[in-house]
């Protein structure tokens, strides 16, 4: 069984969407190991709703953190300690996906970072959003993923495309592209159904 971990290149990128399309695509677990506020329409509420899969299985929070902040400060003012070491994976005989909180180097505590969750046999995928300054956000990313060993398989870019954008960042980053999402009205089960499709055939060519 693989283990997929689905990070950003910052906040409001498009990871819970793209969470919800691999695990449908892969009819994989999901987990998100920080949330931190909107406990009662957390991420995993939203995925739950997106996915319509019948052999997915939504494993419990990590940490369920009161206040929308990064989960740092919100750990501080909810009077609990994250570290690396006391988020533990899971068992599962499933297929797990793992939705990161934020962007790669968000905070944790005071020296670890999201980027210290990841394992080295996670499959890490990158979502990455179009607007300005992107580019430069996704290379950071990619770079800071490679300077730890973490094996990201590829991006998933979100929102309207840009081609130049993409194609600068696929050659300076070696990366491929694994899925597209455009902007759609809304995100719903079908619409997720229909991304998951194209996704699997590019989940197998990695694989």
């Amino acid at each position: 069984m693989e283990t997929y971990f689905i990070t950003g290149i910052g906040t409001e990128v498009g990871k819970t969407i793209a969470s919800a399309i691999v695990t449908e695509a892969l009819e994989a677990d999901y987990w998100k190991p920080i949330q931190a506020g909107d406990l009662d329409h957390s991420d995993t509420h939203k995925v739950k709703e997106m996915v319509s899969n019948q052999k997915t299985i939504f494993h419990p929070n990590s940490f369920a953190l009161e206040t929308p902040m990064s989960p740092h400060a919100a750990a501080e003012i909810d009077g609990v300690e994250i570290s690396s070491e006391n988020i533990m994976e899971p068992k599962t005989e499933n297929d797990l996906v793992i939705e990161g909180a934020g962007g790669l180097l968000v905070p944790i505590n005071d020296t670890q970072t999201i980027a210290d969750i990841i394992k080295p046999h996670h499959k890490v995928i990158l979502v990455s959003r179009y607007y300005l300054g992107s580019i430069n956000h996704t290379l950071l990313t990619a770079e800071a993923l490679k300077s730890r060993g973490l094996n990201c398989i590829g991006i998933i870019f979100n929102g309207e495309k840009t081609p130049s954008s993409e194609e600068i960042i696929l050659k300076m980053t070696g990366l491929p592209t694994l899925l597209h999402i455009d902007q759609e009205e809304s995100f719903d089960r079908e619409t997720v159904k229909r991304y998951a499709k194209q996704l699997r055939e590019a989940l197998k060519t990695e694989s």
